[in-house]
């Protein structure tokens, strides 16, 4: 007689603690689509970026800096960047964070 109300709170209980799990594996879910994959397609894009660099570049480093690339070094994560005429420094492949794209006019203007 005291056996079976133990085993009905039992049974109530675990389909409590999945009620309670449940609003934090909603949260874990909206998190990993509104802000880690996000952030890791970013990434993925940053990588194939530097890893397309390539002689004639214009770039930005996460410094500020806008250059041109005039040397990559093939087995080395080093870029030699021109900031201005006669000035080239070494920079890491991590720190340029974009690349400029020169924009065609837009000439058909009606």
């Amino acid at each position: 007689m005291l056996i079976s109300p133990a085993y009905a709170q039992d049974a109530a209980g675990a389909s409590a603690m999945v009620m309670q799990l449940l609003p934090l594996l909603l949260i874990f879910v909206v998190f990993y689509f509104l802000l880690i994959r996000p952030q890791q397609k970013k990434m993925k894009e940053h990588r194939g970026m530097l890893t397309s660099l390539k002689r004639g570049d214009r770039v930005i480093t996460a410094g500020g800096i806008v250059g041109e690339i005039k040397q990559v070094k093939e087995n080395s994560d080093e870029v030699d960047v021109e900031i201005a005429p006669n000035v080239r420094v070494t920079v890491v492949r991590g720190t340029i964070s974009s690349v400029i794209r020169p924009q065609a006019a837009n000439d058909a203007k009606s």
